[in-house]
């Protein structure tokens, strides 16, 4: 097990913000042999406990594949809620990081919800302290709380609204027709990329993803250059000058769609390249390229990918089942008030499906 030390942005209720760190512990790499012993034990496991494996597109290969071998779901965080909640199973284990288990908690108090290694957390979580962010909220009564899903349930129980990258834009547009000025948390790439599209009244937290952030818009479009067919996909969590280029802004799912159904054959993705797995699967014929960050022999944080989804493994998965640790609490009047953001944001996104489904616009390009 190595242990890494990240910074990343924290602000205060006054809009100042500084630098934090946190650890980030990396299990070693497992040999081959090692993959298909450990995988066989989690799979007996999960089946002999009746657990489902609830795995984010950004986790490890390994665990999306038992996944999805087990009956389980490798999806973004919209559809991890959704499939956790609906699911008969009475323990999840959600292998992602630790917003992502609250959450399964908070819609489903009475299910099991375990988590490979409690410690993997998130900038954005991180950066947006709840007592701070009440103070925020506090100070400005007039507005809407809509928050980003990754966050605390502490943080998601003061808020109105929850959301994810998936259906984010289309719930400020919704917010905005009914004449509502927001306050948002906490990723400020997003929320900016929001703010453009809709015009919407936005009072925004400065938070960022550590791996989004450290995509670069001149490396991109030197990369554009070097490859001049290539359509490029892009999370909204990137700064303004990558999504500047972009052929389609969207969430993992989004992204991945863009690919299945692109008639190009060459996809550069800023995004974190644990998605690639499973477009790799998908589409075994796209060349797929990574945006480019500082680069690892420079000064990146990440390098594209999360250093807490890199804290799940197969060993976390049966460690959990069998000893029952890595599991998720969330005390009940938290729970209670964060549950309703949730609900609402399920309820919006059941009742606007085939809108959600539509591809992503970016301006002067269309539909992608």
């Amino acid at each position: 097990m190595s242990q890494v030390l990240y910074d990343y942005t924290r602000q205060d209720a006054s809009g100042g913000s500084c630098v934090a760190h946190a650890w980030a512990k990396v299990p070693e790499p497992l040999t081959p042999e090692e993959r298909r012993t450990w995988k066989a034990r989690a799979a007996a496991l999960l089946k002999k406990h009746g657990a489902v494996l609830v795995a984010h597109y950004y986790v490890d290969g390994d665990l999306q594949d038992l996944a999805l071998e087990t009956g389980g779901c490798v999806a973004d965080s919209l559809e991890m809620a959704r499939f956790g909640r609906q699911h008969d199973a009475k323990t999840l284990v959600v292998a992602g990081v630790r917003f992502m288990g609250e959450t399964a908690k908070i819609l489903s108090p009475e299910k099991r919800v375990l988590m490979p290694d409690l410690d993997a957390t998130c900038s954005l979580d991180l950066g947006c302290p709840p007592d701070q962010f009440a103070a925020f909220c506090d100070a400005h009564p007039d507005r809407t709380v809509v928050v980003y899903a990754n966050t605390s349930a502490a943080v998601k129980a003061r808020a109105d609204w929850m959301v994810t990258s998936s259906c984010a834009l289309q719930i400020v547009q919704h917010l905005k027709a009914r004449g509502e000025k927001i306050l948002w948390a906490p990723d400020r790439h997003l929320g900016r990329y929001i703010q453009e599209q809709t015009g919407a009244d936005m009072l925004a937290w400065h938070g960022e993803c550590i791996v989004h952030d450290e995509f670069k818009g001149l490396e991109l479009e030197l990369m554009r250059k070097e490859h001049p067919g290539a359509k490029v996909l892009v999370h909204p969590e990137s700064p303004h000058s990558v999504v500047a280029q972009a052929d389609v802004v969207g969430s993992t799912t989004q992204i991945l769609n863009a690919v299945l159904k692109g008639e190009a054959q060459t996809y550069i993705i800023a995004t974190d390249n644990g998605l690639m797995h499973r477009i790799r699967q998908l589409a075994p014929g796209k060349t797929l390229l990574e945006a480019p960050t500082a680069g690892r022999s420079a000064t990146c944080k990440s390098c594209a990918h999360c250093p807490w989804m890199a804290m799940n493994a197969l060993q976390g998965v049966v460690h959990a089942l069998e000893s029952g640790d890595g599991e998720i609490h969330v005390a009940e009047d938290i729970r209670a008030r964060a549950q309703g953001c949730i609900e609402r944001m399920l309820d919006f996104t059941a009742k606007n499906a085939a809108a959600l489904a539509q591809p992503a616009f970016v301006k002067n390009i269309g539909p992608a």
